[in-house]
């Protein structure tokens, strides 16, 4: 092979190599955010009681301030939205949660918000990934709605991925079912 070609072969390879590598590797597993029932389970973990929602009222404290996010009390403190069974419909009781988050932010429009969709092990790889980003997208468009900003909203579908609970019953298949809401510096 000649010198020329050579270098063209290897600047080819290059150039293949990096735009093999350009795409981003998955976050790291993080503890989840916004856990309603005070339990945590990663791979192998179950959990204690079955996640409920009680309606938040909050007492002296703005919801749409960032401190807000960090206080139990505070309607934003929460941030998964469950679903049913192949469905990507947000049920009217997260309706007041949504509504919550998206005042927060359109108070704060230099906040960015990550929406990650999953669902339980049911069904194929490739349909619950499909289902994670119809329920991620499904939020992103309430919260646009009420107020929040199409830059400040990523979403993106973890399908079966990162599971809550692992056993196989209805109440931990349920606990998998959901969107939850990241913001900057959580994701």
């Amino acid at each position: 092979m000649r010198p020329t070609a050579f270098k063209l072969s290897l600047v080819v390879s290059a150039i293949a190599l990096l735009g093999a590598c350009s795409s981003q590797p998955p976050a790291p597993e993080q503890n989840p955010v916004g856990v309603v029932d005070g339990s945590k389970t990663g791979v192998g973990g179950s959990t204690t009681s079955p996640t409920t929602v009680a309606p938040v009222t909050a007492t002296g404290i703005d919801p749409t301030s960032l401190a807000a996010l960090k206080d139990p009390k505070s309607a934003v403190f929460n941030r998964s939205i469950f679903f049913d069974y192949d469905q990507y419909t947000i049920k009217d009781e997260f309706k007041p949660l949504v509504d919550a988050h998206a005042k927060l932010l359109a108070k704060n429009p230099g906040i960015k918000m990550m929406i990650q969709g999953n669902a339980d092990e049911r069904g194929s790889r490739e349909y619950n990934l499909a289902l994670g980003q119809k329920r991620a997208d499904a939020v992103k468009k309430a919260l646009m709605l009420l107020g929040g900003q199409e830059a400040q909203i990523e979403s993106v579908s973890l399908g079966e991925e990162k599971p809550r609970c692992t056993d196989q019953t209805e109440s931990c298949w349920a606990q998998n079912r959901r969107g939850d809401m990241l913001y900057s510096g959580e994701f």
